[in-house]
């Protein structure tokens, strides 16, 4: 009944909660919309981003600054944030703050104009796969030429893009001789046309273009969006999944529906919610993913097993639909079923199936003898009675014994009707005997 009660609380709290999670535009007035560009470069960052410059176009804004501090990210992602600056017909300018690596520097090389910071960088943009090693080499010309692209779609020499992406080219002026990537700093960004000038701060920024600081409107991401880049990171997305999968499989051996049921069901919520605002997850993920459950628990009362097997193909296929990288995608599911086949071996061992769903469907009794269950009856205490053979044993047959009959066995003689037996061996229902009489032994 106490569980009844927690789900109806919930369920009635459920609506309220996606109110608080979904994502919130807050309308300002301002002439210049500041936008953060910060920590890495991924899907849920182009989807603020994508807000960001909608907010800015609705509201009539006449300058889009994005500050940048990244150490670079996804290519994907950040092809798709280029896309959304090249397509506004708001002026755009980036202010790099710290560093902008790899995909902060094509951000930036997208922009109208670029202003930076003393003391920070911009470059180093050689694309990596998610283990660090080097892309091949079909992705690094891509990224070479999408490099080069911003650089020329903005008036800029195209060379220094290039070769903050190529190790070949050589520009040992700047400290990339060839076998380095190159990285500029603010002088040598101004040097080569990439930046506009170096300015202490954003407010330097805001004047400089025209504006004034009391012009401007920052736009932070909202919860739900920092939720949803926290959830989308390629660090989390395992561990989430790995949750899911270890409350899943520990509420199936604990009675009821409790904590690790609730704890699983959570973390699958929240890994599909934050990569459905992130942009990742469509619909159609979604239905597989509802799709794959009912067939799942339809498994339960339905016999051969065609439809757990097909309820779990398409929780994985809605899986991988929802993930930002196929490749890493099926490595945390991997991650998440080896946690999940490590768990139901512990619990097997050390938990049994006491109080669990498989007592339902399981035979768990025995029938041991510590228990009273017997296969057969021992007659030990017939051994040495004498009796008379009532049929002929070839060898087996019967024979009573005072008032009970019993079926008996000789030793492997033949033995007439109405002969004289005696019980030399009981073996669980096995009764042996032996003739007895003036040629072969007394009777007792």
């Amino acid at each position: 009944m106490s569980v009844i009660r927690k789900w109806k609380s919930f369920i009635l709290l459920f609506p309220f909660l996606l109110m608080l999670l979904a994502p919130v535009s807050v309308e300002a007035a301002g002439e210049v919309y500041v936008v953060p560009v910060e920590e890495t470069v991924e899907k849920g960052m182009a989807s603020f981003i994508d807000r960001a410059i909608t907010e800015a176009e609705d509201a009539g804004a006449k300058q889009l600054i994005f500050e940048i501090d990244t150490p670079g990210g996804r290519v994907d992602a950040a092809n798709e944030i280029g896309e959304y600056l090249t397509d506004t017909d708001v002026p755009t300018a980036a202010y790099v703050t710290s560093r902008a690596y790899s995909a902060g520097s094509y951000i930036a090389l997208n922009m109208d104009e670029i202003y930076m910071k003393s003391q920070s960088t911009m470059g180093a943009s050689g694309v990596i796969n998610s283990d660090g090693t080097a892309a091949d080499k079909k992705a690094q010309s891509a990224w070479i030429s999408a490099m080069t692209a911003a650089a020329e779609n903005t008036g800029r020499d195209p060379l220094y893009a290039k070769a903050m992406a190529d190790k070949s080219i050589d520009l040992p002026e700047y400290g990339a001789p060839k076998g380095e990537f190159l990285t500029l700093t603010p002088a040598q960004a101004v040097e080569v046309g990439y930046s506009s000038e170096t300015l202490s701060s954003m407010d330097a920024v805001v004047k400089k273009l025209g504006f004034e600081p009391s012009d401007t409107v920052r736009v932070e991401p909202t919860f739900s969006e920092n939720l949803a880049r926290f959830l989308t990171n390629p660090a989390v997305v395992p561990i989430l999944l790995s949750l899911a999968s270890l409350g899943l499989i520990a509420e199936i051996y604990t009675p009821g529906f409790g904590i690790p049921g609730s704890i699983g069901i959570m973390s699958l919520v929240l890994f599909f919610y934050g990569h459905v605002i992130a942009g990742l997850a469509g619909l159609e993920a979604i239905i597989l993913l509802v799709a794959g459950i009912a067939l799942i628990i339809a498994e339960i009362f339905l016999p051969g097993g065609i439809a757990g097997i097909g309820g779990a193909v398409a929780i994985v296929a809605s899986l991988l639909m929802s993930g930002q990288d196929l490749g890493h995608m099926a490595f945390s599911i991997g991650i998440a079923v080896l946690v999940t086949i490590v768990a139901s071996v512990l619990l097997f061992k050390f938990v049994g199936f006491q109080n669990n769903f498989f007592k339902k469907i399981v035979l768990s009794d025995s029938t041991n003898t510590s228990e009273g269950y017997v296969s057969s009856r021992s007659r030990l205490e017939l051994i040495g009675e004498t009796g008379e053979s009532l049929t002929p044993l070839r060898p087996s047959g019967s024979g009573v014994f005072g008032d009970e009959r019993l079926d008996v066995v000789s030793e492997g003689s033949f033995i007439q009707a109405g002969t004289g037996i005696k019980i030399v061996k009981v073996e669980g229902s096995r009764i042996v005997v032996r003739e007895i009489g003036d040629n072969k032994e007394e009777k007792s």
